[in-house]
């Protein structure tokens, strides 16, 4: 089973940046797709990015197009998601998760992600 632990969460000022990762082991992330997810109090998960096994197709949310970067190293099993321009309404729990199979090129659905790691913080102040 996919262990994933995800860590760069902090509280920042809106405008700001963050780097999150998503740290996995007992497998490769190189044979997953992968994608973050992120939880506000009282919202539904929702799909921010997505990327495919190899790096080489990416999908993302519309809010967060143009700001967030999703991207994989293989070498080192981590997945990254750079956050620029934050907004308050960035705020919210951002999970990793990893799932096998069909590659859709769009922003992932927590549905279909089998593996899901215990989420890192992240707060936007304004």
């Amino acid at each position: 089973q996919v262990q994933l632990v995800e860590s760069g969460g902090d509280s920042v000022q809106a405008g700001g940046s963050l780097r999150l990762s998503c740290a996995a082991s007992e497998y490769t992330i190189s044979n997953f797709h992968m994608g973050w997810f992120r939880q506000a109090p009282g919202n539904q998960r929702e799909g921010v990015a997505a990327i495919r096994y190899n790096g080489a197709y990416t999908a993302y949310t519309d809010s967060v197009k143009g700001r967030f970067t999703i991207s994989k190293d293989n070498a080192k099993n981590t997945l990254y998601l750079e956050m620029n321009s934050l907004k308050p309404e960035d705020t919210g729990m951002y999970y990793c998760a990893a799932k096998s199979g069909t590659w859709w090129g769009r922003p992932p659905i927590p549905s279909e992600y089998n593996y899901w790691g215990q989420g890192t913080q992240v707060t936007v102040s304004s």
